[in-house]
C-alpha cells in the first residue's frame, strides 16, 4: 500500500480487502473508490507511469481534472506513451495527465517536440 500526499493527497492505492476497516479508521480517510459496491482499482499502467516519471525529478503539480482540450500523446521522455491534455502556462508547455477513475490530475512540464496530437 502506498499513499501519494504531494500529488494525489486524497487517494490511497493498492489496499488489500482484509485491511479495509483498519484503513477506514485512519485520520483523513473518507471512503474507498468503488462501483456497485465493489472496490475499483486504478490501472497499473497509469500508476506505474506516474511513479516512474516522478522518480525522474520532473516538476509535477496537482491540476484541476480536465475533460476537454487538445489531447496529445507523449512520444519521448519518462512519460512516454502517456496521453493527456496539452496546456500552456507562461512560456512552457505542460501535459495534464488525468486519472479518470478518481477524477484527479497532475500536470508535468514537457518540451513541445515531445508530444504529438491524438486524432
Amino acid at each position: 500500500m502506498f499513499s501519494s500526499p504531494d500529488t494525489f493527497s486524497s487517494t490511497l492505492h493498492c489496499i488489500a480487502l482484509q485491511d479495509r476497516l483498519r484503513v477506514l479508521q485512519l485520520l483523513g480517510v473518507v471512503r474507498f473508490v468503488s462501483f456497485g459496491g465493489q472496490p475499483a482499482s486504478l490501472p497499473d499502467r497509469e500508476v506505474e507511469t506516474l511513479r516512474a516519471g516522478l522518480k525522474e525529478n520532473i516538476y509535477a503539480e496537482p491540476h484541476p481534472y480536465l475533460t476537454a482540450g487538445r489531447r496529445v500523446q507523449v512520444i519521448r521522455g519518462p512519460f512516454l506513451g502517456t496521453h493527456g491534455i496539452l496546456i500552456r502556462r507562461k512560456d512552457k508547455f505542460r501535459v495534464v495527465i488525468s486519472l479518470a477513475l478518481i477524477t484527479r490530475a497532475v500536470s508535468v512540464e514537457v518540451d513541445a517536440s515531445d508530444v504529438q496530437p491524438l486524432l
